[in-house]
């Protein structure tokens, strides 16, 4: 649900909570209410090695903005260790940008190993499709050119017997 459709959703119709009376209605059916129920995904999820990659760099991004905020309060503090994490600061920025790259390089690697498969009408699983029913009609028509030659040299056989 977009921003825009949770605001009309919002000022058109005020949400009014029954608390009292849902229970007895669900007694009166006599089905149970679930606890949770759930919905289908919008996204489909990411794959495993994509999913790794994105983890990794928001560990690698959160902990270089905790060094750098470590680094600015020890410069207004006028501490020793200022100089030493901005330092380790730097080099932290650095493997975050890794990191971040890594996520991008890897999805791209993924989809173009496996396909794109995040939308049913998907090109890559389309172009499978056909390919899978083009080698199936080869195989079959094999067979049965197979069958008619095996048929045809075995009457001749006979009738020559």
């Amino acid at each position: 649900m977009d921003t825009e459709e949770r605001r009309t959703v919002s000022s058109a119709a005020p949400v009014a909570f029954e608390i009292a009376e849902e229970p007895r209605e669900f007694e009166a059916s006599g089905t149970q209410r679930q606890l949770w129920v759930e919905e289908p995904a919008v996204r489909p999820r990411l794959p495993d090695p994509v999913r790794t990659a994105a983890v990794r760099a928001v560990i690698l991004t959160s902990l270089t903005i905790i060094q750098a905020m470590v680094a600015y309060l020890c410069t207004l503090a006028g501490s020793w260790l200022a100089f030493p994490m901005v330092l380790s600061s730097v080099g932290s920025t650095v493997l975050a940008t890794w990191g971040v790259l890594d996520v991008w390089v890897t999805r791209q690697v993924w989809n173009q190993r496996h396909g794109v498969v995040s939308v049913p009408s998907s090109t890559a699983r389309q172009l499978r499709r056909e390919r899978r029913k083009a080698r199936r009609a080869a195989r079959r028509s094999a067979r049965i050119r197979q069958r008619e030659e095996g048929t045809r040299r075995s009457t001749g056989r006979l009738s020559q017997a």
